[in-house]
């Protein structure tokens, strides 16, 4: 991995527009993506959300680009499929000597119960047809856990070589489900995963006090402390109007970096969150992030560091 400097972080200056919001007004969302460039194709899925009266997160899309800019669609799969209420972050990764795998994030109908689906196919056009699995149940009890928004790499050299960041929400107390934790997670498959425990959360006080989600981890030479981005926010007014902040694992935690000011979208509610990192063969950064806009929506936006 390479080393990441603040000078290299998501800012907006200079970012385009690669999906624009569904519609104009808050609630109209493109966004919560992630991507990989595999052999000079850059992949990217995003869930496409509504307002709240229209029906919340309602597809993932599954797109191809040679540039990183201009994406064709080549899959897209409806909640419907899943049967759940919401879709939110979806994750796509090169499985090798399988094809490809679309992790998803479902929300269970009239609950703040989230749980982490997949698909896997030969290729990416097959994934809606692929073979699901649930992959993360979570808990649906009252005094449970809701799982969504996974951050997901692989290491081929490590016999548990794949890694997972897991947004985690605890229901025990209603009203207050909106609180997020991040525990790490490793796995031999991509399937079946070992909880290694909480690894970041909100401290008193901070513009992170609600909450802390591990959105992306960030390229960084080998030997080099692991960094990754991460949504935060002050309070439940802030829900879905998250900023980004870096963090460094210690060996045992990430750790804030409190030297790097949180990131924030200069337009209406400041939305700046779910940044996923691509690392370029030029040794960039290409980011892409879910950003409002003037008229509250958000489009998701790409920028290069």
């Amino acid at each position: 991995m390479r080393t990441l400097g603040t000078t290299a972080l998501p800012t907006p200056d200079g970012a385009e527009v690669v999906v624009p919001a569904p519609g104009p007004g808050p609630g109209n969302w493109s966004g919560a993506a992630s991507a990989v460039l595999v052999d000079g194709t850059f992949w990217l899925t995003w869930r496409v959300r509504r307002p709240l009266a229209e029906g919340r997160g309602v597809t993932v899309v599954v797109a191809s680009s040679t540039d990183g800019v201009r994406f064709e669609p080549v899959a897209e799969v409806h909640r419907d499929a899943f049967g759940c209420e919401s879709f939110e972050r979806p994750v796509l990764v090169p499985v090798p000597g399988v094809g490809w795998r679309l992790y998803l994030s479902c929300a269970t109908y009239d609950s703040k119960h989230w749980w982490v689906d997949s698909l896997t196919a030969a290729t990416p056009a097959d994934l809606p047809g692929g073979e699901r699995r649930v992959v993360l149940p979570g808990d649906p009890g009252a005094h449970g856990v809701a799982v969504k928004d996974p951050v997901i790499t692989h290491d081929p050299d490590r016999l548990d070589g794949w890694d997972l960041w897991l947004c985690c929400h605890p229901l025990a107390d209603p009203g207050h489900e909106d609180r997020m934790t991040t525990r790490h997670l490793t796995s031999p498959d991509g399937l079946v995963w070992t909880d290694r425990g909480e690894v970041l959360v909100g401290r008193p006080g901070a513009w992170d006090q609600r909450g802390a989600r591990v959105t992306a981890v960030l390229p960084g030479e080998p030997g080099t402390p692991l960094r990754v981005l991460y949504d935060g926010r002050a309070d439940a007014a802030s829900n879905w109007h998250e900023t980004t902040g870096l963090a460094v694992w210690d060996g045992e935690r990430l750790v804030p970096d409190d030297t790097v000011s949180p990131i924030a979208s200069p337009d209406s509610d400041g939305a700046w969150r779910y940044a996923t990192a691509v690392a370029l063969p030029d040794g960039r950064t290409r980011f892409y992030v879910e950003a409002a806009r003037p008229d509250g929506a958000h489009d998701l936006v790409t920028v290069v560091r």
